[in-house]
């Protein structure tokens, strides 16, 4: 069993790779993203709360998510992989006593390093499936229908939060806010850095490699 944290500026791939990931080793896989998502169309309260936030390419308020993470994990017995999670010091420290309270732990930090002038790049030619969440890419991996999903058909959109103006300040962001939990986990002995600016194929291998040695 393994339980591990991909991090990574929007943009980095590491949705993607924890994806692929979570199938590779049958783990459990948890984006913070998708459960804001299904939060704020389910017209949650706390939803409601984070969409504000999530519109303006800001970060959602640690409260808010510290309380969706641990209803997520609580009865939750196999591995997973944390997608999007934590963004800052202090939700690190908090998923820390989470983890402390139901008796587990973080095996390994993932960390994938992009430049930010790939980041934008990627983050404004992303386009996402209306019906099916699949991810495509105009530049990197586009649909063979324009504006059509390739699994299910359906409708293609652009995120709005993936405009120049919007990415450009979740980088700065991240810069500010996320940096530091880079620290936390190497004061541990958890990161693992890969440079994510190359192939999907090619960062998969890298990381699979520095999974094996935690496992």
């Amino acid at each position: 069993m393994m339980r591990l944290v991909f991090l990574g500026a929007p943009g980095s791939g590491k949705g993607t790779q924890a994806k692929k990931f979570s199938e590779k080793f049958g783990l459990v896989h948890i984006s913070t993203g998708d459960i804001l998502r299904k939060a704020i169309k389910d017209k949650k309260i706390l939803g409601k709360n984070a969409q504000a936030y999530v519109e303006a390419g800001e970060l959602v308020p640690d409260d808010i998510m510290l309380e969706m993470i641990k209803e997520e994990l609580t009865g939750n017995t196999e591995g997973f992989i944390f997608d999007g999670f934590p963004r800052t010091l202090s939700q690190a420290e908090g998923l820390d006593r989470i983890l402390d309270e139901l008796g587990m732990n973080i095996d390994g930090a993932i960390n994938l390093e992009v430049g930010a002038d790939i980041l934008v790049e990627r983050l404004a030619a992303r386009r996402l499936c209306k019906s099916c969440g699949f991810e495509f890419n105009l530049k990197t991996r586009p649909p063979r229908v324009e504006g059509e999903c390739d699994r299910c058909g359906g409708e293609l959109y652009q995120r709005s939060d993936d405009t120049a103006e919007v990415i450009n300040n979740r980088l700065k962001v991240y810069r500010e806010k996320t940096g530091p939990i880079e620290d936390f986990y190497r004061a541990r002995g958890l990161l693992m850095s890969v440079d994510g600016g190359r192939g999907f194929d090619e960062v998969f291998g890298s990381i699979s490699e520095m999974v094996d040695t935690v496992r």
